[in-house]
């Protein structure tokens, strides 16, 4: 259903570094760059995220509610993945932990735009 999540950074390079490392033990790889706008993801059919110097060239801005989620896998991927996200320069937004009793196991992270980021366990 969703081709593609972007979020706008202010570093398109460091933007590319910190996700491709990120998301590389998801499969996750640079799959286009268009100069002002990256896709990283498995292939070009899946889902991908794209990040991008905002279009209209204004500084880019976080969005208040949005948040874009990782699903990687188990509770122990969920845990390595907010390590390694904090190890790269994100900032704490939650720790690891069960959200909803037995159902979500979450961790949040903001990267170094701002943009809030969550990874997450179902069941």
């Amino acid at each position: 259903m969703i081709s593609y999540v972007t979020l706008g950074v202010s570093d398109l390079t460091a933007a590319k570094t910190f996700y491709g490392e990120l998301l590389a033990e998801m499969g996750g790889k640079l799959l286009m760059d268009m100069g002002r706008i990256c896709f990283i993801g498995e292939t070009m059919e899946q889902p991908m995220l794209a990040v991008c110097i905002p279009f209209n060239k204004q500084p880019a801005q976080p969005g208040n509610g949005n948040m874009v989620a990782f699903a990687p896998g188990s509770k122990a991927a969920v845990d390595a993945m907010y390590h390694k996200a904090i190890a790269l320069g994100a900032t704490c937004e939650g720790a690891p932990g069960q959200r909803i009793a037995d159902r979500f196991y979450g961790a949040y992270v903001r990267d170094v735009d701002g943009n809030k980021l969550c990874f997450n366990h179902f069941g």
